[in-house]
This record gives C-alpha cells, structure tokens and sequence, in this order.
C-alpha cells in the first residue's frame, strides 16, 4: 500500500483538498484502493472501494481492519439478474435506497466464507462475465449491492459510485467497498476532515460523489431535447421545452420564460442567477386541484414568479408522483392518513421512503437550458442539496407561499415538522378556523448564499 498514486493537475496532494478524479480511476486500474465520501447532506461518511475483479487477500484484509467489515459488492442491474441476486428484501426499507440483495459465498474453493481469502475469491466471482448462477451458494458472507443504471448521474450513492469508478477505469462494472470506521472515534465513522488524514496516511486518493458527477457529466448525458413549443399560460406565455431521459424512459417539460441565456438581474451574466422552480409531478394537485397538497398552488405561485421576474425556467419532473413512489402508493397513502397517519408514517407503513426523488434527470435538463447558477423556488432544504449534489450551484432561496387548508393543514406541519420545508403556516386559533395564509404568490425576501 505504499506505492505513489498519480498526482492531481498541480503535482500535488494537499490535505485541504479532495483529489481528481483521473487520479483515483488511475488508482482503481492499478488495483488500488480509493476512499470516496458523499454529500454532506445524505450520510457524509467515506467508503473504501477497489475494483472487484481486481480483489486481493491483500486488499480485502486491509479494508476489513478500518471499515465496518460489512463488505458489499456493487454490481450492475444486469449482472444482478444473471447471477439471480434478488432484493434482499421485497420492499426495501434502506432510507437510502441501497438496493441490497441476498448475500453469497463462492460455492467452491472457499472454507468458511469469512476470510479475506474467501472473501477475495467470492468477490471477484460477482465480477467475473464467466460467473453463473450455480457458483454462489445463498446465503454468505458478501452482501451484493444493485448500482442504479446511469450510475451516480441517477443516484448520487457509494453504489453508483463503485460501479462508475470500475467501468472508467476500462474494468467489469462491478466495485467492493465498505464503511470506514473513525479512529478518534470508534463508535462512529469517519468523516471530513478525518478520511484526509486517513487518505494522506495510506497514500490513497481521496474524491467525492460530487466530483464523480460533474466528470462523468462531461462524457455522458441522461437526456435528448425533443420539442420546444410556444404554450400560453394564464401567467404569461412559455416556451415548453420537451426532453425524453434514456435511462428510465420518462418525459419530462421545462416552461421556460425569456432569455436564459441573455443577462439577468443585477448584471448577471448569461445562465447566471436564474430563477428556477424544479416541481415534481402530482396528478391529483395539479391537475384536479386536490386540496390535500398545496403543489398545484405551489406550481402557480412558480410560473407566476418567473413571469414576473421576466427570466426564469419551472421544470415539471415526470416520475415524482407522491415523493417517487408513484400514484397509486399515494393513494395507498392517502388510505392511511384517512386513519390516522401522517404523510411520512404512511409511506413507511408501507414500506417505502419517505421521499425517493433523485434529481440527475432535472439537473442535466437544467445544464441543457443554459443553467449556471439559480436561485431556486422552494421551502424544502434537501431539494436545494439533491440539486447542489449534481454539481449545480444555488445562489440563493425563494420561498413560495404556504398554502394552507382545512384539508391540509396536517400535511404541512408535518413537511414542516417532521421534514424539515420552510413553511411559514398561521396556525389557527381554532380548529375549525382555517384559511389559505396567501392568496396568489407573495414575494418574500429572498435567502442568498
């Protein structure tokens, strides 16, 4: 573990930094292994990861004495279903979304299943194109993950990650890693600024999932522009901007309003501090007015502020019905909060996440548009960081309007209360008085990084 690792453009690997991505594909082709650590925002912990086909003793032994030893292998959907790796469970239930599936063992050429030995040998099995079905033995000792097709571009995860690193490196894709333990603190993992001092004394290269994006943006793209259309809207009159997402086969439209690509506000340049609304599609508020949500008025609130603001896109992302989980768990949903529970127990009682959106297929629509830098029309923080995660940058926040109801009220203290949205609600004094708290979109002072 004591050879040189390529350096970054300036010859260096500085402790305050993270490290190039060309150095850690480098790494990873050599048969080296690489520490990468996510968002700050979705669990801001560091894994080791190698190239599965490459595994050693060697390499395994080392990453079980400063991880969690919980060694996973993340292989392709593809690879997943030749080698009959199904979920480890029906409904995953990960909060994450860690597509976990039923652990193996090599079925020969191993003793226990535990060594690194072992654990080497089955680990290049789940990498191997020559593995069948019949060469594991369920269950084992190594946990196989399910990479997202699209890889971090779909799901900015370890996962995703894994996987990425091994195809760019000209290998199977198919990535181990594992969960690096704290040293000043055995009883957590490690985090910035710790996986520098980690990295720096094992001469590894260390990178971030965001980093992995904004390369991979460069060679790959998610999304094809289709159509754009003049369309009158009640706020003013859009140009609907059609794209088709190769990954999962969805449409999506992007209003956008004026130049995106002539100045802005304040002197700003072209595709500089642009007003941008990402809204998530909802059937039952949007278009039939459900009184249950406030996203229909929310999507109002929004082309009206960038008709307003002369300059601006409001991006409708198909496949976020319900937070992700799609129309009829909403209502399955809906079925639940009727007896008593709130939106985000309903969706566990059903086993699934309480928000499952994942923002790749918005940000390359907004990279398409000409999008810099936005300020963004939300209340709910993670949206700001699930964005910010695919490498575009938000200058600043503005809040929509907190449409309340009778019918809703429930809901949006818990948005407030339980995930964490901006909401601004006038609590009523009684239960029975209720009243929207704007009427129409109400500009408010705008939060700016």
């Amino acid at each position: 573990m004591t050879e040189s690792l390529p350096a970054v453009a300036d010859g260096s690997l500085p402790r305050t930094r993270l490290d190039s991505i060309e150095s850690a594909i480098a790494a990873v082709k050599a048969g080296r292994p690489v520490v990468v650590v996510d968002d700050e925002d979705r669990e801001n912990e560091g894994d080791l990861i190698f190239a599965a086909e490459l595994a050693t003793p060697e390499l395994v032994a080392f990453m079980v004495r400063y991880s969690s030893g919980y060694i996973c292998v993340a292989v392709s959907d593809e690879d997943a279903d030749r080698l009959d790796l199904p979920p480890m469970l029906r409904v995953n239930q990960d909060r994450h979304g860690t597509a976990y599936t039923v652990t193996v063992d090599a079925r020969e050429g191993i003793s226990t299943g535990i060594s690194a030995v072992d654990r080497a040998h089955t680990i290049q099995l789940l990498a191997s194109e020559q593995t069948d079905r019949t060469d594991l033995s369920r269950p084992g000792h190594v946990v196989p993950l399910r990479a997202r097709d699209g890889g971090v571009l779909r799901r900015p995860g370890h996962t995703e990650a894994a996987v990425d690193l091994a195809v760019l490196a000209g290998l199977r894709p198919a990535g181990a890693l594992c969960e690096i333990v704290s040293e000043q603190d055995p009883t957590g993992m490690a985090r910035l600024p710790e996986l520098r001092d980690f990295a720096d004394a094992h001469d590894l290269v260390l990178v971030s999932i965001a980093d992995l994006i904004a390369y991979r943006k460069r060679f790959d793209k998610l999304v094809e522009r289709v159509a754009v259309a003049k369309v009158p809207l009640a706020a003013g009159v859009f140009q609907a901007v059609g794209y088709a997402s190769s990954y999962d086969d969805r449409e999506h439209v992007a209003f956008v309003f004026g130049d995106v690509d002539g100045p802005g506000r304040d002197g700003a340049g072209p595709g500089e501090d642009v007003l941008v609304r990402v809204h998530s599609e909802c059937l039952t508020g949007d278009v039939f007015g459900s009184l249950r949500c406030d996203c229909g008025p929310q999507l109002d609130a929004a082309l009206t502020a960038v008709a307003e603001e002369g300059r601006g896109v409001v991006l409708y992302i198909r496949g976020h019905e319900g937070r992700g989980i799609g129309l009829l768990h909403k209502l399955q949903a809906y079925q639940l909060q009727d007896d008593g529970a709130d939106t985000v127990d309903a969706n566990l009682d059903l086993g699934l996440p309480a928000d499952a959106r994942d923002y790749g297929t918005g940000a390359q629509i907004l990279v398409d548009l000409g999008v810099k830098t936005m300020r963004l029309l939300t209340n709910n923080p993670a949206k700001r960081a699930g964005l910010e995660g695919y490498g575009l940058k938000i200058t600043g926040r503005v809040a929509l309007p907190s449409h309340v109801t009778a019918e809703n009220i429930g809901y949006m203290r818990t948005k407030r209360d339980r995930m964490g949205h901006l909401l601004d609600i006038i609590e009523p004094e009684t239960e029975g008085d209720v009243a929207p708290s704007a009427a129409g979109f109400t500009r408010v002072t705008e939060q700016r990084s």
